[in-house]
């Protein structure tokens, strides 16, 4: 849209979370089943404190967000602890009698949970456990793994929502002090809903993420339309520069994970497919990636017939191993 390119990720719109949900209390299973699922999270807080942990509207100030963000935590990890501690006997045993890989054997018990042998290696080492047998674990070892699990395989940055509003300075002030390893973003989601309805209603012209918005047809704004947008221009966008959620997304994406956008073409000349559509696909991917990774994205039958790809802005041939970086285009070369 206006020269700017957009590129769709999947996003999982979990149930909310209520005190027990690691029991499966309210929809606490249906929560943890998206987590398994998830490669990161955008932990949305009301940085005003207005909301109750059991989802009641309060008087803003109310309530800490910082113990807001305590109690999701919490939770994701006393759920991860119970399924490490369920029949941890047996496992304990198997491991130290068969003198199996620890990290080799939590992967399999926590197949289910998008876990990787990397991430274990990393809770082992985090939370001292390296070099203690499985069977010589306390259930304060077994939760503490479970905490640095957390947070080596399911990183998150903390979206402060409602920041528009006069009670969520102090609260994103206090989630920084609390979380300073933690990416904080100060959002207003009804900002960026209002704005691309105004857009859609072609009323302003809108980019999201930018800092600004045009309005196009004045004549056609109420004065309540005409009132929240200028509510938007000076409590949001000249306070904290965009609504923050396009900001929230690409801070996950490009810095959490460590995606990067590569553009696959099939004229170096043209930068195009074969129909002659400029640019036509992007991918993210993670910065470890190879170019054959990209070739398999693009078909399968690419990646199989794979010969060498072309990185076509230094004009340079790559082999099948060669990572890929941010903004690459490439063309990939195949046997017929």
């Amino acid at each position: 849209y206006n020269g700017v390119r957009f590129v769709p990720v999947e996003l999982i719109d979990v149930a909310g979370l209520i005190p027990g949900a690691h029991k499966g209390r309210g929809l606490g299973n249906k929560f943890m089943d998206d987590v398994r699922k998830a490669q990161a999270f955008l932990l949305v807080v009301d940085a005003s404190g207005s909301t109750s942990e059991e989802g009641v509207p309060l008087p803003p100030g109310s309530r800490d967000p910082v113990d807001e963000v305590k109690f999701v935590l919490e939770e994701i990890d006393r759920w991860i602890a119970g399924i490490l501690m369920h029949d941890w006997k047996r496992f304990a045993t198997k491991v130290d009698s068969t003198r199996l890989n620890v990290a080799e054997a939590m992967c399999e018990r926590l197949s289910g949970l998008n876990i990787k042998k990397s991430h274990v290696n990393a809770a082992l080492e985090a939370s001292g456990l390296e070099d203690k047998k499985p069977s010589e674990w306390s259930s304060d070892d077994i939760y503490n793994f479970a905490k640095e699990l957390r947070r080596a395989s399911k990183p998150f940055i903390i979206v402060a929502n409602k920041a528009d509003l006069p009670a969520a300075r102090e609260g994103i002030r206090k989630l920084k002090s609390a979380f300073p390893d933690i990416p904080i973003v100060p959002v207003s989601s009804q900002a960026e809903l209002a704005l691309k309805k105004a857009q859609k209603a072609g009323l302003i012209d809108y980019i999201p993420g930018s800092d600004s918005f045009k309005i196009v047809n004045r004549s056609a704004l109420t004065e309540v339309q005409a009132k929240a947008l200028e509510y938007i221009r000076v409590n949001v966008l000249e306070e904290y520069g965009s609504t923050g959620v396009q900001q929230a997304l690409e801070t996950l994406l490009y810095n959490v994970l460590g995606y990067v956008a590569v553009y696959p073409v099939e004229n170096v000349e043209r930068l195009c497919d074969t129909k002659g559509n400029v640019l036509p696909d992007v991918f993210l991917v993670p910065k470890t990636a190879t170019v054959k990774d990209v070739a398999s994205l693009v078909h399968s039958e690419l990646a199989e017939k794979f010969v060498a790809a072309v990185d076509v802005r230094r004009k340079q041939r790559l082999g099948e191993s060669a990572q890929v970086y941010d903004g690459i285009v490439v063309k990939v070369l195949a046997s017929r």
